[in-house]
């Protein structure tokens, strides 16, 4: 059992999204999970307020509260350019958080989203956790998010060989994305609440559960 955890989430609600029954599974265990958030989700879009961005802060605590981890970072990084910013300014703020927490396993984006900060995030997290730096990072597994992630098939798509039980946990994750209730969308998308249970259960028949978040590892040490 994994005595601490940090997700490294582009935006606030990517970690409900991505992992939230597993954040809740974790937690009740004994884990420490950790969450930090590059970027706002807010500032790029045409009708950001100040309030906005701050509703959207408020609503990643409400979630922690509600999933048992900690908001250990909002980075406030220009939001969907992360792109744009230098990968060493990112890997080095990432290190920051590696360096204070000294989690044994880290849940990041899958690198190859529609999402460019996504993929950034990804690419980040990868070059922060460079095992000749964090020998403490024992696995980087990479979450998928719906409406980002696998829209379209091909050789780079997301591939997830890990499958995590939230059979017991699916109820606090959908209570969680209650809290991003301005991030939700009506059915038949998939950022909806109906969307959400059918990737649950679409992944849990995978691995003969009834509900599961699927990862795909980036990199496993075993010792």
């Amino acid at each position: 059992m994994p005595s601490k955890v940090l997700v490294v989430a582009a935006h606030p609600d990517d970690e409900v999204l991505g992992c939230g029954g597993t954040i809740k599974s974790l937690s009740l265990r004994g884990a420490e999970v950790g969450v930090v958030f590059l970027a706002d989700g807010e500032s790029s879009r045409e009708t950001v307020t100040k309030t906005s961005c701050q509703s959207r802060r408020s609503a990643a605590l409400e979630a922690g509260k509600i999933l048992g981890f900690e908001c250990l970072e909002f980075f406030n990084f220009p939001d969907n350019r992360l792109d744009s910013l230098p990968l060493l300014e990112i890997t080095q703020a990432l290190e920051g958080v590696l360096s204070s927490f000294e989690p044994s396993i880290v849940l990041t984006h899958f690198g190859n989203d529609l999402n460019i900060d996504h993929c950034s995030c990804s690419r980040a997290v990868i070059t922060a956790c460079r095992p000749f730096s964090y020998d403490f990072v024992e696995e980087i597994l990479a979450f998928d998010v719906a409406s980002s992630t696998g829209l379209f098939a091909g050789a780079d798509s997301f591939n997830p060989t890990i499958f995590q039980d939230i059979s017991a946990t699916l109820e606090f994750k959908m209570s969680a994305l209650d809290a991003y209730a301005a991030e939700m969308r009506p059915f038949p998308h998939p950022r909806s609440h109906e969307g959400v249970k059918i990737l649950a259960q679409q992944r849990g028949m995978a691995a003969n559960l009834i509900y599961a978040e699927a990862f795909q590892p980036l990199r496993i040490i075993r010792r």
